[in-house]
């Protein structure tokens, strides 16, 4: 069975002694990451954490839930994870039908993909909390990594674990990613997509219309909800249904309180917003997974309109290296 969210994730890891809880009071600047990067550089990739007592925040923080063989089997909820690989690999190379008899042979496939097509909801528990008048990132205990971090702002703050969903202005065909956010102020952040990014390519088209462009940053869902936001897949593939298609139950998606995008109705945190037209501002630098910063640039900007999260909500972050 998927699992129902990601603290029923979290409470299997505990219940196999998978997960260390740290009770003492730590500070999400560079504090978080630091041991976080010592526990993951530890035998095995060492455990999963769960910092039960955020300076600033009162809000839990979660990190290395996927640091190791045996975690990232338990999320994705197989033996080995190269099952996961042999699954994928059939789908992706299913050759196009050139006869009838082919197109026949392909239709319990295509009913048995059809299963996993999201499902829309109205009531969702990343709902519980609506906070739209007045909206402050600066409460949630979004994380500092590496000193030199964002040295455009104070604290240099990212949140590292998102999923960024967007929706094509011409065909309505939507998109998430994984993009990091780097915290401007308790409304903006920017938004690092590259040029090939789908996410990218729909703000152009947005810039093309000279049209505000809605999106929506989830964080926190089922584990196959947060890999399948950072597969590299084709275009033309939705990544819920791939992650459907992953814990073979269809996701449950709900329309944000703002805009007409819809996001894992289990997300922890759902953060909505805009970006307008041909605005940036410099975005970075960050400590990257490749072991060097990655140097500051000019990237579109994110003005929050909105954010809902669980009354119990569970903060999920990853230091990267």
């Amino acid at each position: 069975m998927a699992y129902n969210d990601l603290k029923e994730f979290i409470d299997l890891l505990e219940s196999k002694g998978l997960l260390k809880r740290i009770k003492v009071e730590v500070d999400p600047i560079l504090e978080i990451a630091e041991i976080t990067d010592r526990m993951s550089k530890s035998p095995g990739g060492g455990s999963a954490l769960y910092f039960e007592k955020v300076k600033g925040s009162a809000y839990p923080v979660v990190t290395n839930l996927f640091g190791s063989f045996e975690r990232m089997a338990l999320a994705l909820q197989v033996k080995d994870i190269n099952d996961v690989a042999a699954r994928i690999r059939d789908l992706m190379n299913q050759a196009p039908p050139k006869t009838l008899m082919e197109k026949l042979a392909m239709l319990p496939q295509l009913f048995e993909f059809s299963k996993f097509i999201p499902k829309k909801i109205k009531n969702a528990p990343c709902q519980e909390i609506i906070e739209k008048n007045a909206p402050d990132l600066s409460k949630f205990p979004v994380i500092k990594c590496w000193p030199g971090d964002g040295q455009q702002t104070d604290e240099g703050r990212f949140i590292t674990l998102p999923m960024v969903f967007t929706k094509d202005p011409e065909t309505g065909r939507p998109n998430c990613g994984m993009y990091r956010i780097h915290i401007y102020d308790k409304t903006t952040t920017g938004m690092h997509w590259h040029i090939h990014k789908d996410g990218a390519r729909h703000y152009d088209k947005y810039k093309a219309l000279h049209q505000r462009m809605p999106a929506a940053i989830a964080v926190g869902s089922d584990p196959a909800v947060i890999y399948a936001a950072s597969a590299p897949l084709p275009e033309a593939i939705d990544e819920m249904l791939f992650a459907g298609f992953l814990r073979e139950k269809p996701v449950e998606m709900v329309k944000c309180i703002t805009s007409d995008i819809e996001v894992p109705a289990n997300s922890e945190m759902v953060v909505e917003g805009y970006l307008e037209p041909g605005e940036s501002r410099i975005e970075g630098p960050f400590g990257d997974h490749t072991g060097f910063y990655s140097a500051a640039d000019e990237y579109p900007v994110f003005h929050v309109t909105c954010i809902t999260h669980k009354k119990q909500m569970i903060y999920p972050a990853t230091s990267l290296i």
